[in-house]
Parts: C-alpha cells; structure tokens; sequence
C-alpha cells in the first residue's frame, strides 16, 4: 500500500521546532531509548588509551547535537516490524559507525572554515588547534571504520565509499569557491556527495543490519539520498533568509565563504548584475547584508524551496514497496517536517 502525506499545506515550525528538532523518528515509542543507547556506545567508541585524545575526539559528542543520521538507521531497520520494539544491537553498532562518519567530517569541516564554534560550544580547532582537530578527526573516522568491519565486509565496504563521496563532495565545492559562474550541477553534485550520500548510508546500513529483504534496502537507501538533498538545500536556504537566533550560528556564513548555493546560483542565472557585483570575494557586514537581501527578493527562495520540496516528495514515494509499517510512515513524516520548518524562516 503506497504511503500517502498531506503535503498541501504543512504547519510552519519555527526552526529551531521544524528543523534542528522534533524529528517524527521520535515520536516512535522506542527510538528514543534506542538513541540513548547509541549515546553511551558513541562515548565508548571514542574512549582511547590516551586521555587527551578521549577528550578532543569526544568533545562534540558530549556538546550534544540532533543524531538525526543514527535516528534514520533505526527507523530504516524499524520498517521491519509491525509493531515497534527495541532494535538490534547490530543496528546500534551501524549507527554509531554512521555518526562517528558525520563527526569526523564536522572535525574537518571546522579547520576547513575556521570555525570557532560548533553546536553552542567552542570547536575543537579553536580550542585545541587544527593539527588536533584534523587528527581527532582522522581518529574518528578510523573509529568509525572499524566498528562498521565488525558488522561485515558490505557495511564496511559501504562505509568506506561513504567516506570517499563526502570528500568528493567537498572538493567540488571547493573547487567553486567565490565562482560567481558556479552552475547548478555543480551544486548539485557537491551537496549529493558531501550530505545525501551519509543520510543514504544511514538508511541502507539500518536497513542492511535490520536484516530487510533486497528491494527495501534499495528503496531505504533512495530515500535517504533524496531527504540527504532537501535537508542540504534547506539548510542553505535558511542560510540567506533566518537570522542568527534562528541559526544558532552565523547567517550568511556561505555567503562569507565564498560558497554560492542554491538560491544564490539561481539569482545569479537571472542576470543579477548587482549581486554578481558584490561577489567574487570576501564580503563585509554591509555587503552581507545586501547581498542577502537581493537574494531573498528575487523570487529564487520561492524557487528553492520548491526544489526542496520536489526533493522531499521523492522521498516519501521513495517508501512505497515499504510495508505500510509504522516506522516507514514516520520516515516519511520526517521529510514532510523538515520542509515545514522552513516555512518559517523563508
């Protein structure tokens, strides 16, 4: 039985609700014991023999955050069941692998930008140097590696794929710094490698480990990949239309970075010649500003969410050949709240 949603008209949220919160996974009366256990099993997983090396690799994890990829891995295992019930212990273990993933990338990511915050608190680059964060990450990544060997050699495999996709993705991106000619491929391409393909990974390692038949598994992974690319064109949206307080970081911080997206590459295309103007390098407050204001009034936010949305709806038909399971259906849920969050703030 195809999973149906009312996408007509989806409740606005603000965005710390909508987006950064209040996930449908958990709703599921047992996913949020489940992500307890992942909780303490992440914390075991970054315990080395050095204590140094146990504080800056688990200094993120203690700072908190969403585990929005683990909740993905235990709902694609959950589609399984007919009634809900605590996950495997292999299922744990795969999400554990999966978000040491996303932790290691954030470790990079922070050197990457010279970020000196990250989830409230300060980031490990700030506080204890690149040539610790870039190793602590590397650790990470190694952590993450080993405990998906553990689960056999397709997870291990699949992971370590992963890993290379994220980094492709990155360098395309980078690749486009200050490009005002940036096309939409090219983002495209960048956001699928270095965001969808983790969220893809996180439903097929659930799925895989949750011991689903071939064909789910397939539809799991399509599904992730799809939300992968909502969830990073959202983000981006957001970048140039909430403010800080939304955030919870800098808005605009793309912009700053030199990394046009979406709605920016879309502005962009419609001869814009006055934001082209302004782009090309660093930009000041004043600039920032403008820039974010020209972007916001042209109409390509509009667009933008729509691509989002086109995106989410993919998903969401993505779970069709899935049993009408109470896990599936809040799967689909998710990518539904991830675009009424937005609402909002755009």
């Amino acid at each position: 039985m195809p999973l149906r949603f009312g996408w007509d008209a989806p409740t606005p949220l603000p965005y710390r609700l909508g987006v950064a919160s209040g996930n449908p996974l958990l709703q599921l009366p047992t996913v949020p014991a489940d992500l307890d256990r992942v909780e303490a099993a992440l914390r075991a997983a970054v315990t080395a023999e050095d204590p140094f090396l146990t504080q800056v690799a688990s200094h993120l994890i203690t700072a908190g955050g969403k585990r929005g990829r683990p909740a993905f891995a235990i709902g694609a295992a959950a589609t399984a069941a007919a009634t809900m019930a605590p996950v495997h212990d292999d299922v744990i273990t795969g999400s554990v692998s999966v978000e040491l993933v996303h932790l290691g990338s954030l470790y990079h990511d922070d050197v990457m930008d010279e970020a000196t915050t990250r989830r409230t608190v300060e980031s490990v680059n700030a506080k204890w140097g690149n040539l610790q964060a870039i190793l602590a990450g590397d650790f990470l990544l190694a952590r993450a590696s080993e405990i998906a060997a553990s689960l056999g050699t397709e997870v291990a495999g699949l992971l370590a794929a992963t890993i290379g996709r994220l980094c492709e993705g990155q360098v395309r991106e980078l690749q486009d710094t200050y490009n005002v000619g940036r096309t939409e491929a090219n983002y495209l391409s960048s956001i699928e490698g270095k965001t969808a393909s983790l969220f893809a990974t996180a439903c097929r390692v659930g799925a895989i480990v949750g011991d689903l038949p071939r064909p789910e598994i397939d539809a799991l992974t399509e599904f992730g990949l799809r939300f992968g690319m909502a969830f990073q064109i959202v983000d981006d949206i957001l970048d140039v239309t909430a403010t800080d307080e939304q955030l919870g970081k800098p808005a605009g911080h793309d912009l700053v970075e030199g990394v046009y997206t979406l709605p920016v590459i879309r502005t962009l295309s419609e001869g814009a010649d006055d934001l082209a103007a302004l782009l090309g390098g660093p930009l000041e407050d004043e600039q920032l500003d403008q820039a974010r204001a020209l972007v916001r009034a042209n109409g390509s936010v509009a667009e933008s969410l729509e691509t989002a949305g086109e995106y989410a709806r993919s998903a969401i038909a993505s779970l069709d050949p899935l049993p009408h399971a109470t896990a599936a259906v809040q799967l689909g849920e998710a990518a539904q709240h991830l675009l009424a969050g937005v609402q909002a703030a755009a």
